[in-house]
């Protein structure tokens, strides 16, 4: 659980409890003539898949891997297309540098796992007798990996799981397999893109349903529901962090109840999943007059969004996007630097997969743009006690540059391009 999701929850709940119980709110019209946005979506081909397994193995060779090992999650569904929830009956995938894939699965879980598995058919089963570590390392001396050889291990494998594999092949020696993990999953096909515009666009056309019904008195519960069911309307699930007035400020919202008045700001924060692949995006508007003061940061934050895109280019380094962004809003007068009132966070992070995953636009990263690379771009003025603006779209890099997936905000009152 992300933790924009335990705050859209959380909200949530504390709302349900605040309020009298009665009949659900009728869902307005903007939102029951939606219709569906999934014809014509294109999963990942198996071809795909075995080009991203050929990749894994250059890059392991270029790091002096000679296996990869990876539990339930992003990576896994990324080079095999199976999805499979990690618990303590250890479902693990053994990548190596050479030979076929190997999965090892609970006894347990024999029939259910052998339906899962893709990519190889090599599959074993461990007993509690046994366990699933002396398995792993059987099946990593199968695919000769030998002793002094180096085996990665993935970034989401638990701290347990690495040990008992460790213990039951210390002739071995241990790495970090983000290199190769991070090092396929950052570039984008043109697949995963096509993919990641769908979950924009779906996104875009569920906040212009629910953004259409502000009204007075309304929670943020309402409008995060509203958005909910725009969702479903569109054929997928999806949320929002929702924050009104001075809760805009916090980067990740508040759990505070709260009512919508006039003068104040609306943020709206999240996005949906298409095959997989996110989409996550943000939009402060006015709900009523801005003030001057209103105006002046909002016109700030956009011109702040504005000199990130433009740092966005091939051979720029991740750091120069975020120093791009910070120094527009610095000069204005607030910071310095990552202090508030000002923007306390990093201007933008890896999407794909996950809707934070590596890398990120952050001081200190000097990682290199190149083509099909995707971040989220989303400066943010947080004044504590008063407001806060943060406008985020998600681009990928070209050979020209970065390119949004979704049309900016152009105003104030116009939240959608």
């Amino acid at each position: 659980m992300t933790r924009r999701t335990f705050i859209v929850t959380a909200s949530a709940a504390a709302s349900a409890a605040a309020a009298p119980q009665g009949s659900a709110p009728a869902i307005p019209e903007s939102i029951s003539s939606l219709k569906p946005m999934t014809e014509g979506v294109q999963p990942i081909t198996d071809e795909e898949r075995h080009a991203r397994i050929e990749k894994a193995r250059r890059l392991m060779r270029e790091n002096k891997l000679s296996a990869v090992v990876l539990e339930g999650g992003s990576s896994m569904f990324y080079f095999t297309g199976t999805r499979w929830p990690q618990s303590d009956r250890i479902f693990a995938l053994i990548l190596p540098a050479a030979g076929d894939l190997v999965w090892i699965a609970a006894d347990a879980d024999n029939d259910r796992a052998e339906k899962a598995i893709r990519m190889s058919t090599d599959f074993r089963t461990w007993t509690d007798a046994y366990g699933p570590y002396k398995l792993i390392a059987e099946a990593l001396k199968d695919r000769k990996v030998g002793a002094g050889a180096r085996v990665g291990i993935e970034e989401r494998v638990r701290f347990g799981v690495f040990d008992g594999i460790r213990q039951a092949a210390p002739n071995l020696e241990y790495a970090s397999a983000t290199p190769v993990t991070a090092g396929c999953r950052m570039i984008k096909s043109p697949a995963e893109i096509a993919l990641m515009q769908r979950a924009n666009d779906v996104t875009i056309a569920a906040y212009k349903a629910a953004l259409a019904n502000l009204h007075e008195g309304m929670t943020q519960r309402d409008l995060g529901a509203m958005i909910a069911a725009a969702y479903r309307a569109l054929g997928y699930q999806g949320n929002a962090m929702v924050s009104f007035g001075a809760y805009t400020a916090f980067p990740h919202g508040s759990i505070t109840p709260q009512k919508l008045q006039e003068g104040d700001f609306v943020l709206i924060d999240d996005g949906c999943t298409v095959e997989g692949y996110q989409s996550d995006i943000t939009r402060t508007v006015i709900f009523g007059k801005p003030t001057e003061r209103q105006k002046t940061v909002w016109n700030l934050e956009r011109k702040a969004q504005d000199a990130a895109l433009a740092a966005a280019k091939v051979g720029a380094t991740c750091e120069s996007v975020d120093y791009a962004a910070r120094k527009v809003i610095s000069d204005a007068g607030f910071g310095p630097d990552y202090k508030v009132p000002g923007l306390p966070h990093r201007t933008g992070h890896g999407i794909g997969l996950d809707g934070h995953e590596w890398t990120n636009f952050v001081r200190g990263n000097k990682t290199k743009l190149e083509p099909g690379m995707c971040f989220s771009d989303e400066p943010m003025i947080a004044i504590y006690g008063e407001f806060g603006v943060r406008l985020e779209d998600c681009l990928h890099i070209t050979e020209n540059g970065g390119r949004m997936f979704t049309k900016q905000s152009p105003a104030i009152d116009q939240p959608f391009g």
